[in-house]
């Protein structure tokens, strides 16, 4: 069964591969999307290419709506958006897809029905397609080279729907058993260290010692350090002085 988490309708009109309608259905469901409807594929459906293609996807194919015509694919939608490259002398809205998919976002949390067209792979979507569709979407590409294979196109706005549903983390750190040290651990090196240093005749001259100090300190304040870090480096010193005093 398809998940239960609202989200807009992928639909690919007159797709030509079935390796580009597998891989499609991949990229839906690497950002948890389940919804594809399928208008008229060139080579018939079900295709044993797209599920090869699908791998761990295929059951996107196997709940796959599929449609005659672009008018029967979106009977039940409120808003519609169609991707494409090209310039089609049509009046009408143009987003990119990080919009799109936030405006989708918005429509569905008010109960609206969206989906989002994706043209065959030779020539894009025609006009009369996208003359059903209430925007457009413009991905920003390279004007030499506009053209997008299928599932690229729907991976890029699947991730954008990711993003707009707040699901991204854009950062994290792997803390690998430890966790961040404290001040006092930070403290503690860095008393470590003066002491050591200071035993070795490392802040010379005098006059410069205290400005050395500072700096030291400003060091270890601008590294990341984990306790582990911490640890290893009290044990780098000791060992750095058992050495020198062995003989």
């Amino acid at each position: 069964m398809p998940s239960p988490a609202p989200q807009p309708a992928f639909v690919l009109i007159r797709p030509q591969m079935g390796e580009n309608i597998g891989g499609a259905a991949r990229a839906m469901w690497n950002f948890g999307l389940d919804r594809m409807r399928i208008v008229a594929p060139r080579d018939g459906w079900p295709n044993g290419r797209a599920v090869a293609m699908a791998s761990g996807a295929g059951r996107l194919l196997d709940e796959a709506g599929l449609f005659d015509d672009t008018a029967q694919a979106l009977e039940d939608c409120t808003y519609v958006f169609a991707t494409t490259a090209r310039q089609r002398g049509l009046t009408k809205p143009i987003v990119s897809p990080e919009r799109a998919m936030q405006m989708a976002a918005e429509k569905i949390a008010e109960g609206q029905k969206v989906a989002v067209l994706f043209g065959p792979e030779r020539a894009g979507l025609e006009n009369d397609d996208i003359a059903r569709a209430n925007a457009i979407i413009s991905v920003p590409v390279n004007p030499e080279f506009a053209s997008l294979n299928l599932a690229q196109c729907v991976l890029l706005t699947a991730y954008e729907w990711q993003r707009a549903r707040g699901q991204i983390v854009h950062h994290t750190d792997e803390m690998a058993k430890t966790e961040w040290a404290s001040a006092m651990d930070v403290e503690k090196l860095a008393e470590h260290y003066e002491a050591q240093l200071g035993e070795a005749g490392f802040f010379f001259p005098e006059e410069k010692s205290e400005g050395m100090k500072i700096n030291l300190r400003n060091l270890w304040s601008r590294m990341p350090l984990t306790r582990a870090d911490v640890q290893m480096l009290h044990g780098v010193l000791r060992q750095m002085v058992r050495w020198k005093t062995r003989g």
